[in-house]
Parts: structure tokens; sequence; C-alpha cells
């Protein structure tokens, strides 16, 4: 028998770059086409007021999000690191204004937006089942429990294996695009078939208002979500400099195509009135168009949502992983998986969340979707100051791939003027959200910059950590771990003691 202190194994507990351009192009086109497009197209309708209008919006939508993808994608090349905007703001502004955005994305943004991509999956569900029922407040109970039974299981896939959650993602992105290409191809024959009263006229409507477009937009980008995915997971892309900029040059065009489409065979369906009625869209155009197989457009439907829940949940992880690697988040999400290498207390502190947000009776998808563009927008608009602090300040920093410095000043006016429209329509609950980011600042100064805190708090969170890291066999980054027999496993923990 062999000394029983002697260590059997190492290995090193980090994240492993396993993401190349195909896994790229499918976190970026399968996390935007997911609920969005098949969910919030009503609130582009009845913002814009017209299918014109509303044409545009879902363009210009398109176009924003790629000129601040590019954005983005010098941010990402210039700074190699996990984490995006939290990576970015430390870098820019310093230790305060990168946590308490890790802190809004980690306990609020990020949860959130799980939680309405889901409700939506959950709506698209048992919507079919309900739809010539009144019963809606049994649907509304179904759908959170099919909601929070899916996000189970998408957070357990990306706790097991990276690979899976990625091979996961290209199978449904590869789902999602069937059902895209579907609509689209019953669109235009329906075109040429002479079904286009809606593009009569196309621009007759009411007068709109500037928070309506403000709200318009909202709906529109809340499809386009999820195009900064890569930015949070810089550190497991194979080849950043080449396959960040090409999975936004091919993926963001690709999205804004297939969405513009995706409303021109709505329109030769249904009319405006009724999109901007329709709390599942796609159900209702498919139970007009395609008779007993109008069952399989919301099972689609359901994939394409599942989808872009597991590259939010994907990225959401490590965002929380990436601050609490500089004490921004309590050291327990620092940790990873000595062999599996991913980030799990993060994602599970992520699933509980969203959980919790999904119970209030007041949680339905366009509620929680408007306060997280509100927040999201914001973020954005802070991105774009620290890309342009940063030329100013460090000009001589390598960039591998830089932009013409008109487009950040351009995407930094639109994305100022989408944080101050809803103000016009919603001062109350635009003030609640800064009101919540405010605590942040509070929070900084408590537990991260004085310390103000009761010592036997602190000895709690020390306790918790090595509990939580004996039972899941959890290390924290770039330490050696060894594999050592029980009698010595005390041993271990102590030295990895906060």
């Amino acid at each position: 028998m062999g000394n029983e202190y002697e260590p059997l194994q190492q290995k090193k507990a980090e994240t492993k770059q396993k993401v190349g351009l195909l896994g790229c192009i499918s976190l970026i086109v399968g996390t935007m086409i997911g609920s969005g497009i098949f969910a919030s197209t009503s609130n582009v309708f009845i913002n814009a007021g017209s299918p014109g209008m509303a044409l545009i919006v879902w363009t210009a939508s398109g176009v924003l999000v790629a000129l601040i993808s590019l954005c983005y994608v010098e941010m990402g090349t210039m700074i190699p690191l996990s984490g995006g905007e939290y990576s970015y703001y430390s870098e820019a502004f310093g230790e305060l204004p990168a946590f308490v955005f890790s802190y809004t994305s980690t306990l609020f943004l990020k949860p959130a937006q799980l939680a309405a991509i889901l409700l939506a999956c959950g709506d698209y569900i048992t919507v079919p089942f309900f739809y010539n029922d009144c019963n809606v407040e049994d649907r509304i109970i179904i759908s959170k429990i099919l909601a929070s039974f899916i996000l189970g299981v998408v957070i357990f896939i990306n706790c097991v294996s990276v690979r899976w959650a990625t091979n996961i993602q290209v199978v449904f992105t590869a789902a999602k695009l069937i059902t895209i290409t579907i609509l689209v191809i019953t669109g235009l024959v329906r075109l040429a078939q002479g079904f286009d009263n809606e593009f009569k006229n196309a621009f007759t409507g009411p007068s709109l208002k500037i928070s309506s477009i403000g709200y318009a937009f909202y709906g529109g980008l809340w499809a386009y979500d999820g195009w900064n995915t890569l930015n949070l997971a810089t550190e497991e892309i194979k080849s950043p400099n080449r396959d960040l900029p090409l999975a936004i040059i091919i993926g963001i065009p690709l999205v804004t195509g297939c969405y513009v489409l995706i409303n021109v065979a709505y329109l030769t369906v249904l009319t405006s009135s009724e999109i901007a009625s329709s709390n599942a869209l796609a159900v209702t155009m498919a139970n007009r168009v395609y008779g007993k197989y109008a069952f399989l457009i919301p099972i689609f439907v359901a994939f394409s949502t599942v989808g872009a829940a597991n590259g939010t949940a994907f990225s959401g992880g490590r965002l929380a992983y990436a601050a609490a690697r500089k004490n921004h988040l309590p050291k327990v999400l620092a940790m990873l998986h000595c062999e599996k290498q991913t980030p799990i207390p993060a994602l599970v502190v992520t699933c509980i969340l969203a959980w919790i947000m999904m119970i209030p009776d007041s949680s339905n998808f366009t509620t929680v979707m408007n306060y997280c563009n509100f927040v999201a927008w914001m973020i954005y608009s802070f991105t774009i100051v620290a890309l342009l602090w940063l030329r100013f300040k460090r000009p001589n920093v390598k960039r591998p791939f830089k932009i013409f410095i008109g487009i950040p000043i351009f995407v930094l006016f639109f994305s100022v003027y989408l944080v101050i429209a809803p103000f016009y329509e919603n001062p109350l609950g635009s003030t609640y959200c800064l009101l919540v980011l405010s605590t942040g600042i509070l929070v900084y100064f408590l537990f991260i910059k004085y310390r103000i805190v009761p010592q036997f708090i602190m000895e709690f969170f020390d306790k918790f950590t090595l509990m939580v890291q004996m039972l899941a066999n959890l290390y924290f980054p770039n330490t050696i771990v060894e594999s050592y027999t029980q009698s010595n496993y005390e041993t271990i923990i102590e030295d990895t003691k906060i």
C-alpha cells in the first residue's frame, strides 16, 4: 500500500478554451433567437403604431446591435478576460463601477433574463392546450411550473459539462433555424399569393410619442439580446481575436434577416391589431395556416427558448465567477469543479434567483422584459463610455480589432435615448430600477471597501464556503488541485481557506 498522504494526481482548476468558431456562432445565434421574436413582437407592434414602423424598428434594432457588437469586439480582444462588462469597467473605471455591475447583473439582470425567457417558453407550451379555454389562472400556474422545471434542467447541463452546453446549443440552434425557415417560406409564399393587405398604407397609424418609440425598440432589442454572450466567456474561446469578430459578422446579419422576414410572414397571416394582442404569436399563426400540423410550431418555439436560456445561463455563470475571483462577490461563486471546470456555485445561485423571480403574480414576460432592457442599456451605455475613455487613457494598448471612433459615439447617443425615453411613460418603475441599482454602492462600501460587518457574518461565509467546497469537490481558480485520501482531506480544505 502507498503512503496515505501521497497525492494521486494533480490538475489545475481553471476554465478551458473549448469553444471554437461554430460554437461561438451557435452561442450568439442560439442565445439571440429565443423567446423574443415569438413573444416580444406584440410589444413592438403595440408601440410602433403601424406595420411599416414596426418593420423599421426591427431592422434598425439589428443595425444598432451590429454596431454595438463591434464596439464589444474591440473591448473583448483588447481585454481578453471572461466577465464582459465587469472586466471592462475594472480596467477603465476601477472597483466601484465594476462591483455595481456584477452585483446588479448577478442578483437581478441575468436571473430576470432567464426568468423572462422561460416564462415565454412555458406560455408557448401551455397556450395550445388552453387555446379555447378562459381559465387563464390555471394556465399561468402550469406555465410557471414548466418554466421552473426547464430552468433546472438547463442549469444542470451547464454544471455537468461545457461541451454538453455548447453541443446542445448547436442542436437547439439548428432546430430554431428550421422553425424560422418554415415561417419565412410560409410568409414568402403567401406574399406571392397576394396576401399583402397589411403592406398597403403601411405607415398609417396614430401619432407616436418619444416614449412609445423607446418601448418599441425595447421589444425589438430584447429579441436581439444575447449578442454579448461571448464577451462574458472570452477565456473559453479558442481563438478570440479571430472568432469574436467572425461570429459577430456572421451571426448578427443572419439574425436580423430572419427577424425581418418572420415579421413579414406574420403580416401575411395576421393583422397588426391581432399581432399586438397575441400572447403566443406563432401559435396563433400556426392555427390559421398549418391545420393539423399546427402543434409542431409551439414545440419548435419551445426548443428555441430553451436554447436561449442555455446561452444565457452559460454566460451568466461566467460573469458571477469572474467577479468572485476578485472578491467582488462571495468567494464560493469563484470555485470551479475539479474535473468538469464549470462554475457550479455561480450557476446554481443564478438558477435559484430566477426561480424566485418567477413566483410573484406580477411576473410576466412583458413586465420583466421592460425592466431588463432599461437596466441592460444603462450597462451598455457605460461600456461604450469605457471604450472611449480607454481610447484616451491608454491609446497605445494593443487593439487586435479597432473600430472607427464615430461608431461608439453614435451608439452612445442612441443608448442614452433608450435609457431616458421610458421615464416619460413610466417614471415610477424606472426610478425603482435606479434605486435597486444604487443599493450596490452601499453594499460595496459595507462589504468590500471597509468591511463594516460583524465578524460572525464573515466567519459564517468562510465556513459555508468550506462546506460547499468539501461536498462538491470544488476549488478556487488557478490553483494546483491534488486528490488525496480521506485521512488528509481536512488539510487540503484548510489550505484553501479564505
